[in-house]
């Protein structure tokens, strides 16, 4: 295992904030998993497995290892009248990915057209957008345990799939992914459910769309939503949508008529945590070189700052207020260091 030392993270995250690393190494084969877990133990020293660092926000130096996931490759595992099985390395990019299988007419994935990342994060943080969620087409996960080093092939059940979270997530980096496979479909059910792709679909006069069609639709909506990380670093959603109860949500709209929130079941709501933060009048707001976006208060955008201290500080501010205003306690979706 070849390893780097004090290393700028800046490259290899979307912040790009320069924080450093103390070890970095680069993953393209399965057995350098069982590297980077076993030099992990044998030095006392954390590990950290980097995609595309499009979901991260490092606030310190990283005291150990940092391995990003390079392991690539879509493999055709068996296709049947009405579906398709694939195995994807967990360093694909996940766009890369989604283009590949809308070009084979494979639907189930469309609506996750431009999320940034890799495939093998997805799962972590059971991406999700437009009504879908990527655990609705994951089959399985193929993962190293490197708590009894062993690689364990987790089905769907087993991976404990919930709102942005996942048992990857929950368990704290006991377990890197190698590969992920997914159930697709050759007849895609097409999901509309949002109005805005409904809106664009109109505006192109597609009266039935393609899965292709409504990739296009999401790309164009990602594009004029989203600011380029590249020109402007961020990391997307920063925070999550909360969920609250029936009754927190009747009260807080009797006080506020223009929230925004959409009914999850009987007895809860999710409220979109970009109205909250416009309506406590942060969008477009900037402390030093730090800010909301001015097209989307959901994204923090960083101005110039090499302190991902600076960054973390501003959110924190945001949800002291929100809490304040609302009482919601707001998550990042973001992975804080």
């Amino acid at each position: 295992m070849k390893l780097q030392h004090n290393i700028s993270l800046k490259p290899y995250h979307n912040f790009a904030c320069d924080e450093k690393t103390q070890f970095f190494t680069t993953i393209k084969r399965q057995d350098e998993i069982i590297n980077v877990a076993n030099w992990s133990k044998e030095n006392k020293k954390p590990f950290l497995i980097l995609g595309a660092g499009t979901n991260v926000l490092f606030t310190q130096n990283f005291e150990g290892l940092i391995a990003k996931m390079e392991i690539v490759g879509i493999k055709k595992l068996e296709e049947l009248a009405t579906e398709v099985f694939l195995e994807v390395g967990a360093g694909e990019n996940w766009h890369h990915f989604v283009m590949y299988c809308i070009q084979k007419g494979w639907g189930g994935i469309e609506n996750l057209s431009l999320i940034p990342g890799t495939v093998g994060a997805s799962p972590i943080q059971n991406i999700g957008a437009y009504g879908v969620e990527v655990a609705n087409c994951i089959h399985s996960v193929n993962a190293y345990d490197t708590q009894s080093n062993t690689w364990i092939n987790f089905n769907k059940a087993a991976c404990l799939f919930d709102y942005r979270t996942s048992l990857f997530k929950q368990t704290n980096n006991r377990y890197i992914i190698h590969t992920v496979t997914f159930k697709l479909q050759k007849q895609a059910s097409i999901k509309t459910d949002y109005g805005v792709i409904r809106e664009v679909l109109h505006d192109k006069n597609i009266k039935h769309p393609s899965i292709s069609d409504i990739s296009n639709a999401i790309i164009q909506i990602r594009s004029q939503k989203l600011p380029n990380p590249k020109l402007l670093p961020n990391a997307g959603s920063f925070f999550k949508n909360p969920c609250i109860t029936k009754l927190q949500y009747e009260i807080l709209k009797a006080k506020f008529p223009e929230l925004i929130a959409h009914p999850i079941s009987d007895e809860s709501y999710k409220v979109a945590a970009g109205w909250l933060i416009a309506a406590c009048d942060w969008k477009g707001v900037t402390h030093g070189q730090v800010g909301c976006y001015e097209n989307q208060a959901l994204i923090i955008i960083n101005y110039g700052t090499n302190s991902g201290n600076e960054i973390f500080v501003f959110s924190e501010a945001i949800k002291k207020l929100i809490h304040e205003k609302f009482g919601i306690t707001l998550e990042t979706e973001v992975n804080v260091l």
